[in-house]
C-alpha cells in the first residue's frame, strides 16, 4: 500500500467530516459579518433542464422564507466529460421530473419533449432581461413552464409582456452564469450555491433550507416545515410476517463498487426487498472510468460531500474513503460467481463497499480483502482458488451495463422494478427510493382486490 493510499482515507475523512463542514460554515459567516454582506444565495438556472424547471418554481416560497438574497444565473449545459451520455441524460431527466414533481407538489409536463432551439434561445433572452430588471423570481417559473408546453406561440406572448435582451446581452449572461458555475466548482443547471456549498435542486434544497435554519435564517413568518422535503420511506406493512414472499415482484438494483450513492443505498434496497417479501437481483456494473468515460474533479470532490450529507440521513457511515477503482474491483468481482453460488453475494457487494467507503480499508490487498470475505460470511480459503480469475464475470458485467442502458439508464444505483401484472418500473438514484416503494407497493395492493 503506497503513502497515498495510507494518507487517502485519513484526509477524505477530515474533508467530508461534520466537523469541517461546521468549521467551512463558521468561517464563512465570520467573513459574511464582517464584510456587513446579506446572505447570499446564487441559483443556476439552465432553461432547457427538466431540473431547472423544478428548482425554479420553489424560489418564490425561498426568498420569502428566509433573510436571503437569492442571485440567479444563467448557465449553458455540463460539458460532456461531466454528462457523458448526455442523450440519456436529456431524456431521463424529462421522465424522472415528469415523474417525481409531484412527490414535491410542483409540476412537470408528463409528455415533455426537448424545447426547440429556438423557443430555448427566447426563454433566455427574457430571462436575460429579467435578471437585470430583478424580477427573475417573479416570472421565471411562469416563463419556464410556458417554455415547457411546447407553446411557441404562448411563449411569444409572453416575451412581449415581459421584455427581452437582445441575443449579444443575452449570450453574455449565460457566458456570465457558466463561467461563475465553474469558478464555484460545479456543473449542473438547477443549482444552489451558499458560501461554499453546493446543494441540487428540489433534491437537496432540504440540506441548504436546514443550514439557514441553523443559521437563524428563517424570517419570523416563515412555515415550520420545508418548501419541498423528500418522501420518505414508508416500509409500513402490506402483508403478514407469516405470508409467502411474492417471487413474482423482483427488484433489480444495477449498482458499482465504485459508486458512493450506490452503496448508501445497498442497506435500504436490501431492506425494502426483504420487508415487502419480494426477489431482489443484484446487476452490477465496471465503474465509469473504467469503462473509459471521465469524471472530472469538481464532479468527484462534489459527490463525496453530497453523499456525505445523503449518508447522514440516511443513517449510514461514510467518509473514510479508499478508493476501489481498478484492481481491487477487478479482485473482488473474481469472486462473484463463486460468492453467488454460495448465496452470499449481496453480503459481498456491501461489505466490500462498506470497507472502501466508510473504513479505508485498502480492498486491493489480500489482507483487506480476506476482511471483506469473513465479514461476508465466508471462508478465505474457499476464495482463494477463485481469486483473480475471470470465470465469465466480465461478460456478465457487461451485459448489466447494455442491459441498464437498454433500460433508458446510465448511472448507478438505477433500479427496476418488475411484474407479471404491471409495466415495468424504471429510475435512478438512491434518492428515488421512496418512488420504487411506491411501485412495489402497488403492486402488492393490487393483487390483494
Amino acid at each position: 500500500m503506497t503513502l497515498l493510499r495510507r494518507a487517502l482515507p485519513v484526509v477524505m475523512a477530515v474533508v467530508t467530516s461534520p466537523q469541517t463542514r461546521a468549521l467551512r460554515r463558521s468561517a464563512a459567516s465570520a467573513v459574511r459579518r464582517l464584510r456587513g454582506s446579506a446572505r447570499e444565495v446564487h441559483y443556476f438556472h439552465q432553461v432547457d433542464d427538466p431540473y431547472s424547471a423544478l428548482a425554479v418554481q420553489t424560489l418564490r416560497a425561498l426568498a420569502e422564507r428566509y433573510a436571503i438574497a437569492l442571485v440567479p444565473h444563467l448557465v449553458a449545459p455540463p460539458s460532456d466529460a461531466a454528462a457523458p451520455e448526455r442523450a440519456l441524460l436529456d431524456a431521463f431527466a424529462r421522465r424522472d421530473a415528469a415523474d417525481v414533481a409531484r412527490g414535491y407538489w410542483l409540476a412537470f409536463p408528463s409528455s415533455a419533449g426537448p424545447p426547440k432551439p429556438d423557443d430555448v434561445a427566447l426563454a433566455q433572452r427574457v430571462l436575460a432581461r429579467a435578471i437585470s430588471q430583478g424580477s427573475f423570481v417573479d416570472v421565471a417559473a411562469r416563463v419556464s413552464a410556458v417554455l415547457w408546453s411546447a407553446d411557441a406561440r404562448a411563449l411569444a406572448g409572453v416575451a412581449g409582456q415581459l421584455g427581452e435582451e437582445n441575443p449579444a446581452e443575452a449570450h453574455a449572461a449565460l457566458a456570465e452564469g457558466t463561467a461563475l458555475r465553474e469558478h464555484l466548482g460545479h456543473y449542473l443547471g438547477g443549482m444552489f450555491h451558499y458560501a461554499g456549498e453546493w446543494y441540487w435542486g428540489v433534491d437537496r434544497l432540504h440540506h441548504l433550507e436546514r443550514r439557514l435554519l441553523g443559521e437563524g435564517a428563517a424570517r419570523g413568518s416563515a412555515p415550520d416545515a420545508f418548501i419541498a422535503p423528500r418522501p420518505t420511506l414508508r416500509r409500513e406493512p402490506l402483508r403478514s410476517a407469516s405470508a409467502p414472499a411474492r417471487a413474482d415482484i423482483v427488484l433489480e438494483c444495477f449498482t458499482s463498487l465504485r459508486s458512493p450513492y450506490s452503496y448508501i443505498a445497498m442497506e435500504r434496497v436490501s431492506a425494502l426487498a426483504k420487508h415487502y417479501g419480494i426477489a431482489l437481483a443484484l446487476r452490477p456494473v465496471l465503474p465509469m472510468v473504467m469503462r473509459g468515460l471521465p469524471v472530472p474533479r469538481a464532479k468527484q470532490l462534489y459527490i463525496a460531500l453530497d453523499t456525505k450529507r445523503e449518508a447522514e440521513d440516511a443513517g449510514v457511515a461514510f467518509g473514510r474513503i479508499c478508493d476501489p477503482v481498478g484492481r481491487p474491483v477487478e479482485r473482488a468481482f473474481s469472486l462473484w460467481p463463486w460468492a453467488r453460488g454460495c448465496g452470499r453475494a449481496a453480503e459481498l457487494l456491501l461489505e466490500f463497499m462498506r470497507a472502501a467507503w466508510s473504513q479505508g480499508i485498502d480492498t486491493g490487498s489480500d489482507a483487506g480483502l480476506r476482511l471483506v470475505v469473513e465479514r461476508a460470511g465466508l471462508a478465505w480459503s474457499e476464495a482463494q482458488p477463485h481469486l483473480d480469475r475471470d470465470t465469465g464475470w466480465r461478460a456478465e458485467l457487461e451485459a448489466n451495463r447494455a442491459a441498464m442502458f437498454g433500460l433508458g439508464l446510465w448511472g448507478v444505483p438505477s433500479f427496476r422494478v418488475q411484474s407479471h401484472d404491471a409495466t415495468d418500473y424504471t429510475t435512478w438514484g438512491q434518492d428515488r427510493l421512496w418512488r420504487v416503494e411506491e411501485e412495489i407497493r402497488a403492486r402488492l395492493v393490487s393483487t390483494r382486490r
